[in-house]
């Protein structure tokens, strides 16, 4: 049986019903005011009480068809904690850059309910002129409001309209979201003119599926006078009751990604007015030739000759080609300033984002792919989503898939994928944000295709100590931490927050007062393609006195493992850690002749399935001295839900181990 939420609409014969209706506005009942808590989810800060939007294509003003949009909520703010619900964000959109393509929000209301001090319910009104759009960026208006008299126990409600001339971004309906819902529906009126495939993404199970007839839902004026001729609707009604949040936890990319919801691609339309039918579906082919001719992506990859006498001292004495690349890279990083902003277009334009030496991803990077090819070596562009963003849909070709931009050279058989915007980024590596499943790469003068992004470097630590134990209980020695790949990279970010690697070693020393560094030294910060070597010489003073012959010392004093990132009973989504992991401490620990080890560090051996990973201890004593080593190996970058009890279960046992504390006592 084909899935019934994953088809071509069409009209067909249906039998007229009654349509859903939204719930009434501004009232309120004695059981939503005094509900104390969720009975189904005693945990929740706030609740959703009830919601409806409706969707619709109609006509607005003279021949101006449009996607309207009403929204309708009203929850609960249990207690304090739910206030952020109280701060409301409608996104408005332009996607052609013309002044009079922005979708817009209208008809806002909002009003709260509380229960003043003698326990009568009073209610405040949102004052509309305290909400205007605020622009940001080219393409983007949003307007904000907070909803007056926030209290806990309070009860909000909203509504609104939003009116769209993109007919392609009908609203998708998150049924689910981060707080729970006791009821919400979602009715879609669909004009036989249009065309969408309708899928419904996630696990939950809808209350409510039905789908019945509109007839003459959109009438097109013609002259003076309405025609009698109109198109009949599709009305699909969705509904979902007793919605658990989605909780989010460490270690997921954007939530939207696994939300239920339902979700409209529009695939081809029938203008009313000429009948020319407009296919929307389009094939990558389309997608490449739209963005091969747009001025701020396809213009912007044919600006090579601005680079190519910049790059005569850059790439002199280079004779191979990757070491031309480092060099094209480096020289790139280091002559742009990033203004933060994510897009898949460019902002400025290169060559202006040259003479600002500034830009947004995009224009830094197309910079970079400009100046690599002007070098002689191969590069093109990968268009990707970031983590926040969302899972690309590689069914269906859509450039508002993607919302960054970064640069790919191919020498010999390996590919490097690169960001400028970061000057801390070693080559080939991308920032954590991009490490998000697949991306697009386009050329001027080859088709595009996917490509996975998997990232080549590990978050790799290898931290060495060897200490001795002294008389009095001190241990002093020295600690050597070596980072590679994303561990040095956090680690460079860290440092270089500070005005010196001094400052950096001062700040520590004040934050660990029982941890002194008499000396340090710090290599390679500089260095990107090189590990960070940390070295310190430490006295510390943290062993434990547990009576006047025995001693206790915890070797995790520095970034010990306390609380375990996974939670749930179960997780519905996987865990996506973004790249592998391997973490290393090696303990040599040399004791005066008076002391012997009472009680070792516990030897551990445990393993994830099919090679997931690893987490081994090993002790090994000596004639006065004991090695101690702990390995923490994560060989994947996403695991799978079911692998998610096994994760924990692994966490727990590294906290466990961390936690113990070693024993020496006198002989």
């Amino acid at each position: 049986m084909k899935n019934p939420f994953f088809f071509l609409l069409v009209l067909s014969a249906f039998t007229k019903l009654a349509t859903a209706q939204d719930f009434p506005y501004g009232t309120v009942t004695n059981d939503e005011m005094n509900m104390a808590k969720y009975a189904k989810d005693t945990a929740a800060h706030a609740v959703v009480l009830q919601e409806f939007g409706k969707a619709s294509i109609g006509v607005v003003t003279g021949e101006n068809i449009r996607l309207i949009f009403d929204y309708h909520v009203k929850i609960k703010i249990i207690d304090n904690k739910g206030f952020d619900n109280g701060t409301v964000e409608l996104q408005a959109y332009n996607y052609n850059e013309d002044a009079d393509s922005y979708e817009q929000i209208e008809q806002i209301t909002a009003v709260t309910y509380y229960k003043d001090d003698n326990g009568v319910t009073q209610k405040i009104e949102l004052d509309n002129s305290k909400i205007y759009p605020v622009k940001e960026g080219k393409n983007l208006v949003i307007y904000k409001f907070t909803m007056p008299g926030m209290r806990a126990g309070c009860v909000i409600e909203y509504k609104y309209r939003e009116i769209s001339p993109y007919f392609d971004n009908f609203q998708t309906w998150y049924f689910q979201s981060g707080i729970p819902k006791i009821y919400s529906e979602y009715e879609a009126h669909i004009p036989a003119y249009f065309r969408y495939n309708i899928s419904k993404k996630g696990s939950l199970k809808l209350s409510k599926s039905t789908v019945t007839v509109e007839p003459k839902c959109l009438m097109i004026a013609t002259g003076n006078s309405i025609s009698e001729q109109g198109a009949d609707c599709s009305v699909l009604d969705y509904a979902m009751s007793d919605i658990p949040a989605l909780v989010n936890e460490d270690y997921m990319t954007a939530p939207k990604n696994f939300l239920s919801a339902i979700n409209f691609e529009l695939t081809d339309y029938t203008d009313p007015y000429t009948g020319a039918v407009v296919k929307q579906a389009r094939q990558w082919n389309d997608v490449d030739y739209t963005l091969k001719n747009y001025i701020s992506f396809g213009d912007q990859l044919k600006k090579k000759g601005l680079f190519k006498d910049r790059l005569v001292p850059v790439v002199a004495g280079k004779t191979d080609e990757l070491s031309k690349a480092k060099a094209v890279y480096t020289y790139i990083q280091q002559l742009f300033k990033w203004d933060k902003a994510y897009g898949k277009y460019s902002e400025y334009g290169v060559s202006k984002a040259l003479d600002k030496h500034a830009g947004n991803d995009a224009d830094i990077n197309l910079s970079l792919v400009n100046a690599l090819n002007a070098a002689g070596l191969n590069a093109s562009i990968v268009l990707l989503s970031t983590r926040d963003h969302g899972t690309i849909n590689s069914l269906y070709p859509a450039i508002n898939n993607f919302n960054y931009l970064v640069a790919r050279v191919d020498i010999g058989d390996q590919s490097y994928l690169l960001d400028a915007t970061d000057q801390l980024l070693s080559f080939g590596m991308l920032p954590f944000r991009c490490l998000n499943d697949k991306g697009r790469v386009f050329s001027l003068d080859k088709p595009s295709f996917f490509m996975d992004i998997n990232p080549p470097q590990k978050e790799k630590s290898t931290r060495t100590l060897d200490l001795t134990l002294q008389d009095d209980g001190s241990l002093k020695g020295t600690l050597i931490n070596y980072s590679s790949g994303y561990d040095a990279y956090k680690k460079r970010t860290a440092i270089k927050k500070f005005n010196s690697t001094d400052e950096y070693v001062e700040d520590f020393n004040s934050k660990s007062p029982k941890i002194k560094v008499l000396k340090s030294e710090i290599t390679n910060l500089d260095s990107l393609d090189n590990p960070l070597i940390e070295k310190y010489e430490l006295d510390i003073n943290i062993t434990d006195k547990l009576n006047g012959n025995s001693l206790a010392f915890n070797p995790f004093f520095w970034d010990r493992l306390e609380i375990n990132p996974f939670k749930l009973a179960e997780r519905s989504y996987p865990v996506d850690l973004g790249m592998p992991l391997d973490e290393r401490l090696i303990l040599t620990l040399h004791l005066p002749g008076t002391y012997a080890v009472e009680t070792p560090p516990r030897v551990v051996a445990i393993g994830l399935p099919d090679n997931g990973g690893k987490f081994i201890t090993n002790y090994e004593p000596g004639e006065n001295s004991f090695t101690f080593s702990h390995v923490i190996q994560l060989n994947k970058p996403v695991y799978d839900p079911g692998e998610y009890p096994y994760l924990k279960e692994f966490y727990n046992k590294i906290i466990q181990s961390e936690k113990a504390e070693i024993v020496f006592k006198k002989k």
